[in-house]
């Protein structure tokens, strides 16, 4: 590891870990990781549910954009009745009002597909720890501190 990335992620270059330390660690880390699954559920709970893609709390951006809608068809009609010299500038304000109409349709589909995302990606990490959480045996191996180089070696060596 580089000393610049030492530096930034506050790592101490430690190159003698020995096995008795890191089953000393397993506990610790265990406990981490239930905290932060615990604030993860604190955050699902925080999170609103989609119900309904209808949802009547989008009633405003709906109505802006029936009311943009609206006053273009008017703009457009007066457009088509006025003077060639003047029309161009409604047919512009109309278009502009138009543009309105779906930003405000596009913001209100872009937040519940946020939504809905979070909520599947929620629901993919539950799945994926109660996967891992079936099996409460500890799990035995054997850890070798390497550098890049021969971490790099051995992939090769296997792909070979």
């Amino acid at each position: 590891m580089t000393k610049k990335l030492e530096e930034i992620f506050n790592i101490e270059n430690d190159d003698s870990v020995t096995e008795v330390e890191a089953k000393e660690s397993i506990p610790v880390k265990k406990t981490f990781i239930q905290d932060v699954d615990s604030a993860i559920d604190k955050i699902d709970t925080a999170l609103p549910r989609v119900r309904d893609l209808d949802d009547t709390s989008d009633k405003e951006l709906d109505d802006l954009a029936d009311l943009a809608t609206d006053k273009f068809n008017d703009l457009m009609d007066l457009g088509m009745n006025v003077d060639s010299r003047f029309s161009g500038n409604i047919f512009q304000t109309a278009s502009q009002l138009l543009g309105h109409a779906i930003t405000a349709k596009q913001a209100k589909l872009d937040r519940k597909l946020r939504t809905v995302d979070l909520q599947i990606k929620k629901l993919r990490l539950d799945k994926q720890s109660q996967k891992e959480g079936t099996d409460d045996s500890e799990i035995e191996g054997k850890g070798v501190v390497l550098d890049r180089n021969a971490l790099l070696q051995e992939i090769l060596k296997n792909n070979k």
